[in-house]
C-alpha cells in the first residue's frame, strides 16, 4: 500500500503544482488588502487580523511561485489536483482573519463559511450575520466574486504559461461539461471572461445604487449576486430592503449570471444568432419560466390573492435558487410542498454551463434525455443510426460518457454525503436539503436548514464533510477525487502521463 502511494504520489509533477499554489496564495494575499482598507475607512480595528494573513499569505505563497519548474507543461491530473488543492487550500487560508478577529471562533466553522464563500454556494454559520465588522462582510461576500468566475482562469488571465495546455486547469474550474477558447490564446480568453465578468457587475452596482441602497450594501449584494453566491449582510436578507425595484433588479441579474459567458461574448460581437441557437439557454429560460407559473399559482393565497406579490416572491426565489445564488426575499420554507419541492429540483438543476451558478447544469440534463430518448429508438429500431447533438453540432460519444460518469460519481458522493450528515439525526427535509444545497453550491436548504436559518446547529464531522461537498459541487467532483482515489490503489503501477 505504501509503494503504491508513494508510486501514485511520483506521477504528478509537483514543483508546476506548488508554483501554482504559491501564484494563489499570492493572489488571495493581495485580495485581502481590500478588505483591510476598508477596515482603515470605519475604524473597527480589526486591521490586523488582515494584515497578519496577508503576511502569512505572501511568506508561504512567495517561496512557492518561485519554485523552478523542470517541466513548465503541465497534464491533465496535474491541472485537476493543482485546482482542487488550490481551492481547499486558498478556503483555509481565506478563513483565518475571522479566526484572529474572534467574530468566528471555531477553525472549523472559519473554514465552511469560507468555502461556502469561495465556492459560492452561501451557506452559512453565523446566527447574527449583522454583528461581523465591516471588513469582514465585505471579504465574506467578496469571496463570492473571487470564486464565481474561478481564483486560477484570473491567474491564466494575468500570468502567461508556455504551454496551451494550461486548457487542463481552465477545464477543471470552469463549469461544465465542455469547455472551449473563444479566441486562439487562452490567455486572451480568460482575460474576456473577466472582462465582461467585471463589467457585469459595474453595471449592476449602478442599478442598485439607483434605487437607493447605500454603496457598501450594493458592493456586497453585486458581489454575491454576480457570483451567483448569496452571503446577505442583513440577518433577513433582501427582505430588509422591502424592495420591488431592488428585488427586480438582482432577479435579473441572478438570471444573467446564470447564463454562458460566451454567449455575452457572442452578443459582443453581434453574433446574436449563436446566441439564439443555443438550446441550453432556451431550455434555461423554459424552466425558469415555467417554475415561476407553478409557484405562482401554488402560493398566491398566501398573498391576499395579489399575483403581482405571487410573482415578485415566486420569480425572486426561482431566479435565486436555480442560478445557485441562494438570496432570499421571504421565508419559503413556509411556503406549500408543491412550491418547495420545485425549489429542490431546481438545486439540482442549477443553471447553465460557463457561467458563476452550480448544480448539475442545463446542458448535462439536455444531453443525458437526448441520450435517454436516443436509447428509446434505437430499441424501438435497431438499425437507426442517430447522433446526439446540441445547437445543430454533434456531441463527442466521449463527451456523453463523460457525463453519464459524471452523474453516477454525483449520486455515489450524494448518498454517501447523506449517510454521515443523516448521523446528526436531524429530520429528513433538512439533511437532504442541506446536502444538496452545498453539493449544488445554492446556499440555503430547508427544514431546520432553511432561508432564514443557518448551519451552525450540525456537528464539526457534518460541516467538514458537507464544506468538501461544497468544493465538489464547485469543482465538479474530478479534481478533488482524481488525486483521492489512486492513493486507494494497490497495484504497482508504472510512472506515466496523461
Amino acid at each position: 500500500m505504501m509503494y503504491s502511494l508513494n508510486r501514485t504520489l511520483q506521477t504528478f509533477n509537483w514543483r508546476v503544482i506548488f508554483n501554482i499554489i504559491g501564484h494563489v496564495l499570492m493572489i488571495e494575499g493581495c485580495l485581502l488588502l481590500f478588505p483591510l482598507i476598508v477596515d482603515l475607512i470605519y475604524s473597527q480595528n480589526v486591521w490586523s487580523a488582515y494584515l497578519k494573513t496577508i503576511v502569512i499569505c505572501l511568506v508561504i505563497g512567495f517561496p512557492l511561485s518561485r519554485m523552478k519548474e523542470k517541466h513548465k507543461s503541465y497534464f491533465a491530473k496535474d491541472g485537476f489536483v493543482a485546482v482542487g488543492l488550490s481551492w481547499a487550500i486558498l478556503s483555509f487560508f481565506g478563513g483565518l482573519p475571522f479566526f484572529f478577529t474572534q467574530e468566528i471562533p471555531s477553525l472549523v466553522d472559519c473554514f465552511f463559511e469560507t468555502v461556502s464563500g469561495f465556492t459560492t454556494t452561501g451557506s452559512s454559520i453565523l446566527t447574527d450575520v449583522e454583528a461581523l465588522s465591516q471588513a469582514s462582510l465585505l471579504w465574506r461576500s467578496f469571496t463570492h466574486w473571487v470564486g464565481g468566475m474561478g481564483v486560477l482562469v484570473f491567474i491564466l488571465a494575468i500570468i502567461p504559461r508556455s504551454n496551451d495546455r494550461t486548457m487542463h486547469i481552465m477545464r477543471a474550474e470552469a463549469p461544465g461539461p465542455v469547455i472551449g477558447k473563444l479566441v486562439p490564446r487562452l490567455k486572451d480568453s480568460a482575460a474576456i471572461l473577466y472582462k465582461i465578468y467585471f463589467v457585469l457587475t459595474i453595471i449592476m452596482i449602478l442599478f442598485l445604487l439607483a434605487g437607493g441602497m447605500p454603496l457598501f450594501d450594493s458592493l456586497c449584494t453585486a458581489f454575491g449576486t454576480a457570483g451567483t453566491g448569496g452571503f446577505s449582510i442583513k440577518n433577513v436578507g433582501m427582505a430588509y430592503y422591502n424592495s420591488v425595484y431592488l428585488e427586480m433588479v438582482v432577479t435579473f441579474f441572478m438570471l444573467l449570471f446564470g447564463i454562458n459567458f460566451n454567449l455575452f461574448y457572442f452578443l459582443l460581437i453581434k453574433n446574436v444568432k449563436a446566441v439564439w441557437k443555443n438550446e441550453e439557454l432556451r431550455t434555461y429560460l423554459i424552466i425558469v419560466a415555467f417554475s415561476i407559473l407553478m409557484i405562482m399559482c401554488n402560493i398566491v393565497h398566501l398573498y391576499d390573492n395579489s399575483w403581482f406579490e405571487a410573482f415578485r416572491y415566486a420569480s425572486f426565489q426561482v431566479a435565486s435558487i436555480i442560478s445557485t445564488t441562494g438570496f432570499s426575499s421571504t421565508d419559503f420554507n413556509l411556503w406549500p410542498q408543491f412550491s418547495k419541492m420545485v425549489l429542490l429540483l431546481l438545486m439540482i438543476i442549477g443553471a447553465c454551463a460557463g457561467s458563476t451558478a452550480g448544480g448539475i447544469k442545463v446542458s448535462r440534463f439536455l444531453i443525458l434525455l437526448k441520450k435517454t430518448k436516443l436509447d428509446i429508438q434505437k430499441l424501438l429500431h435497431p438499425q437507426k443510426v442517430e447522433a446526439i447533438t446540441m445547437d445543430q453540432k454533434i456531441v463527442d460519444e466521449q463527451v456523453v460518457h463523460q457525463i453519464l460518469s459524471y452523474f453516477f460519481c454525483f449520486m455515489l458522493i450524494l448518498g454517501s454525503i447523506l449517510l454521515i450528515v443523516s448521523l446528526d439525526d436531524f429530520d429528513l427535509e433538512t439533511t437532504l436539503s442541506a446536502c444538496f444545497t452545498c453539493i449544488g453550491n445554492v446556499g440555503p436548504g430547508l427544514g431546520m436548514a432553511g432561508p432564514l436559518s443557518n448551519f451552525s446547529m450540525f456537528s464539526d464531522l457534518s460541516k467538514i464533510v458537507l464544506s468538501f461537498a461544497m468544493l465538489i459541487g464547485r469543482l465538479e467532483i474530478y479534481p478533488i477525487i482524481i488525486f483521492i482515489v489512486p492513493l486507494f490503489a494497490t497495484r504497482k503501477t508504472k510512472r506515466h502521463r496523461d
